[in-house]
């Protein structure tokens, strides 16, 4: 059975064990870096088949596949220090981090690949976007919910970048509470409330191909209120400034 070397265990890492371990008859080997100790501790305590190693290197030379799940700005001066050998697959989770300077930085490694995990993979419920799709990257996300090939750079980057909307999501959803709490609802109850809203569209987005505006034409009715703060929100340059936060987004996050 495989082995991973997971280097890097933030929160990605951390849904990528979870979906790999939690509830798995055979569960593959994990091994962790130290550099996050008590997260890399939790993981190894909460499952048999992980466990810790002494260094980044160690990491490295215990996995078939190796993780790279560290932070951008750690990323290259991290892979840099380290020996791989042309026996590894390479899966990175780095946003930003072209193929081609990855393969520099693991070198002889040549079964590279990158990959947009979300959080929902902990429970092996997302589609996470490759490129490109080795067989390293497809096993390892096929355990986790599938994985997505996209071949073109440019389109890739994109996707990472729509990644970033996940944080603005849920602060429109604690915006969206927190005026019903101002109001004299309950905290608790407004969250609830709002929580419980939103899970039940999620059927919708379930069904394939689903069209965004479709929905929100079928949920505006003429002259209701859903489509009177959707117009407000359209006039008050909202929608513009999310294209344009994404445009940012890009720019920091394009292959380097």
């Amino acid at each position: 059975m495989t082995t991973y070397g997971v280097l890097g265990v933030g929160s990605i890492a951390t849904a990528i064990v979870t979906g790999l371990c939690d509830g798995v008859p055979e569960p593959p080997v994990v091994v962790l870096s130290p550099r996050n100790a008590a997260r890399a501790a939790e993981l190894a305590a909460r499952f048999p088949s992980v466990r810790v190693a002494a260094d980044n290197q160690a990491v490295v030379d215990a996995g078939d596949v190796v993780l790279v799940c560290l932070r951008p700005a750690d990323a290259a001066g991290v892979l840099d220090g380290l020996r791989f050998r042309t026996r590894h697959a390479v899966v990175s989770a780095v946003a930003g981090l072209s193929v081609g300077r990855l393969a520099e930085l693991v070198a002889p490694a040549t079964d590279i690949a990158r990959s947009i995990p979300l959080p929902a993979v902990a429970t092996r419920d997302s589609v996470t976007p490759v490129q490109p799709a080795t067989p390293a990257v497809t096993e390892i996300f096929g355990r986790l919910g599938g994985s997505l090939e996209v071949r073109d750079e440019t389109a890739y980057e994109a996707v990472g970048a729509a990644s970033a909307t996940v944080a603005a999501y849920f602060r429109y959803l604690g915006t969206i509470s927190g005026w019903l709490t101002e109001r004299g609802v309950p905290g608790a109850e407004a969250r609830r409330y709002v929580a419980d809203t939103f899970a039940a569209l999620s059927a919708e987005l379930g069904t394939p191909g689903a069209d965004f505006d479709a929905l929100a034409r079928a949920h505006a009715t003429p002259g209701g209120l859903n489509e009177q703060l959707a117009r407000d929100l359209d006039e008050a340059g909202v929608y513009a400034a999310v294209r344009a936060g994404l445009d940012a987004v890009l720019v920091r996050t394009g292959p380097r």
